[in-house]
């Protein structure tokens, strides 16, 4: 069996997944033909630049104020304000100002939500989602297009992300009446982290062998990939491009 290893931090790995879903046949043809909204978050900040680039739209995104909530230490100051809309892109055109709650009635089975989420449980495939919000924010509107009208619904998530116990036990923890803090919302929807895109990238499968570091590596993960010749090769090209991708920024 051929096997590589590689490295790659949080920040790295939003870059692949981009990458990756940027590439996808259903993705490519919803941006075409149908209605693809991105709503803000960290991961999707890469997720909508690469998919405006793929369209020529991407001028006035900036990736860094594509976000809502944040999980960050307080002395973390932004260097501009967020946003506070989502990207909704319908048959190739970026509908500037809108975001999920205005379009989320109108959205159809053939279009495609993208939503980040904040806890992945690789071994069953679920995300979950947190919600700061008393009417429970942006998963609200896409658990109706997604539970009433089967709008597809992409979760990106990295793997820094993974927890141990099943989601539906966390959000049991976490929403009961006696609770503190955010709530955990389960996210119907197809997870789609790093491990998913080295197999659509590059044909290898890919398995987490050590997590963490230090001076910059905190959170990231050594991979270790298996394959053909012509399969490793392809990720270590995948590889060489998105080195030293920076740490995400507000």
């Amino acid at each position: 069996m051929n096997t590589i290893q590689f490295f790659l931090t949080p920040a790295a790995g939003k870059q692949l997944i981009a990458d990756a879903l940027s590439a996808r046949e259903d993705i490519k043809a919803a941006l075409r033909e149908h209605t693809v909204v991105i709503v803000a978050g960290s991961t999707n900040g890469y997720v909508a630049e690469s998919l405006l680039q793929s369209i020529g739209q991407a001028e006035d995104f900036c990736r860094g104020a594509f976000y809502r909530g944040l999980l960050k230490p307080d002395t973390a100051k932004a260097s501009r304000p967020a946003y506070g809309s989502d990207i909704v892109i319908r048959r190739g055109e970026w509908i500037k100002g809108q975001n999920i709650f205005d379009c989320a009635g109108e959205l159809k089975q053939e279009d495609i939500i993208l939503k980040g989420a904040n806890a992945v449980h690789l071994a069953s495939g679920e995300a979950g989602v947190l919600a700061g919000n008393p009417t429970s924010g942006t998963i609200g509107p896409i658990y109706s297009a997604v539970m009433g009208r089967r709008v597809k619904l992409i979760l990106p998530v990295g793997v820094e992300k993974r927890v141990e116990e099943p989601i539906a036990q966390l959000a049991r923890l976490n929403n009961g009446q006696g609770a503190a803090g955010c709530r955990l919302c389960p996210a119907p929807g197809e997870v789609y982290t790093e491990l998913d895109a080295i197999r659509d990238l590059c044909g290898a499968e890919a398995h987490i062998t050590a997590g963490g570091g230090v001076c910059g590596y905190e959170g990231g993960c050594l991979f270790t990939c298996t394959g053909t010749k012509e399969q490793l090769d392809n990720c270590r090209e995948q590889m060489k491009r998105i080195a030293g991708t920076p740490a995400f920024e507000i």
